[in-house]
């Protein structure tokens, strides 16, 4: 039933309703519009988002199916709920992230938590203590799940910092460039990243800096390796490389970006939890995953296959490795191209004529 397109006679009546005699003309619309439900057909799990797939303004990562990854977009508020706490390795990986501030040494006045729903609240929070005398703008594109982060996030209101430093939240970029933008685990799962990255660039003023991390490519290498062995498709879409990543940040205006990895090995008891992690960090968005539903005898099987996983080494346990991809890069002072006419915007003349020691600046 979930790919059901209904049947000769209905369509035929789509096409001309009240129509009651089979003419040739009944019999081609009909076949058009069979053709167009077949062309737009798709598994239950993802519903059709034509109208956003189409808005994409770049390629998608490698295999990634950028329809799944907007309906999984949209039920990450879902999955908070069900749990009540952001995913355990984003909340780790945030951790990590922010022993690298510690290299970094511009103390923004203004920072803005990405999506802090999906990256880690617990994350956000040890920002904001770091980070004590700066404004914090939280930033979500969907308003249900800003509403979740402002009751997480939201000082008492008998704490005194609530009202001198009050945190912001928001669907839009605020109005005001910031000095850090925090974007934990989030750019493998966007259906657009040069986009995205294209965000991050306008949030931040000159001299502003990126903080991200996201998936590499070795991430579930077992688990890759256990459906290639009995001929499933890839349980998930490839993972962008780095120096990918890096390229993208180029691309977008960024400079001096700095790009590092490293390979988290996770172990679990038993089948189930391992299911139970996945699905909290993501689901699959690859493009060759199978369609459409699978029955309890599928599951026996995916669970004896994840028995595989299991390593003597580690006392029996499953084994999956992740790989955490860190970087960070710098808004540099922007620079005019040289074309017949040329354009600059007016922060950007203010912020050029700042930097120029031999010119006043009352603008």
């Amino acid at each position: 039933m979930a790919h059901w397109l209904g049947s000769q006679d209905q369509l035929r009546s789509e096409a001309r309703p009240g129509a009651e005699d089979a003419d040739a003309d009944a019999d081609a619309d009909a076949e058009k519009n069979l053709k167009r439900r077949r062309k737009g057909m798709n598994s239950i799990y993802c519903d059709l988002l034509v109208k956003n797939s189409s808005q994409l303004s770049t390629p998608r990562p490698p295999t990634m199916d950028s329809t799944a990854a907007l309906r999984w977009a949209r039920r990450t508020l879902k999955a908070f709920e069900g749990v009540g706490h952001s995913p355990w390795l984003h909340e780790e990986v945030a951790k990590r992230m922010q022993e690298r501030l510690a290299f970094i040494k511009l103390q923004p006045s203004m920072w803005v938590a990405w999506e802090p729903l999906r990256s880690g609240l617990a994350g956000v929070r040890k920002i904001q203590a770091r980070y004590p005398q700066a404004q914090c703008h939280a930033v979500a594109t969907q308003l249900s799940e800003l509403r979740l982060a402002e009751q997480a996030l939201r000082r008492p209101w008998w704490q005194l910092a609530r009202w001198i430093r009050p945190m912001f939240f928001s669907e839009q970029l605020p109005d005001k460039p910031a000095q850090m933008l925090w974007a934990n685990m989030l750019l493998h799962q966007s259906a657009d990243p040069e986009a995205l990255i294209a965000q991050w660039h306008r949030a931040l003023a000159v001299d502003g800096f990126v903080m991200f991390s996201c998936l590499g490519p070795d991430t579930l290498r077992e688990l890759r390796s256990a459906y290639e062995s009995v001929g499933w498709a890839a349980p998930a879409h490839e993972f962008t490389d780095m120096h990918d990543w890096g390229d993208m940040l180029v691309q977008a205006g960024f400079a001096e970006p700095v790009m590092d990895m490293e390979r988290i090995t996770l172990t679990y008891e038993s089948p189930e939890r391992l299911l139970n992690e996945l699905r909290e960090l993501g689901r699959n968005l690859s493009v060759h995953r199978r369609h459409g539903l699978r029955g309890q005898r599928w599951l026996a099987q995916l669970k004896n296959l994840l028995a595989t996983l299991a390593k003597p080494d580690h006392q029996g346990r499953l084994v999956l490795t992740f790989e955490i991809i860190y970087g960070h890069a710098l808004k540099p002072q922007p620079r005019v191209k040289l074309q017949a006419v040329s354009e600059i915007g007016l922060d950007d003349m203010r912020a050029m004529l700042r930097q120029n020691p031999r010119i006043e600046c009352k603008a």
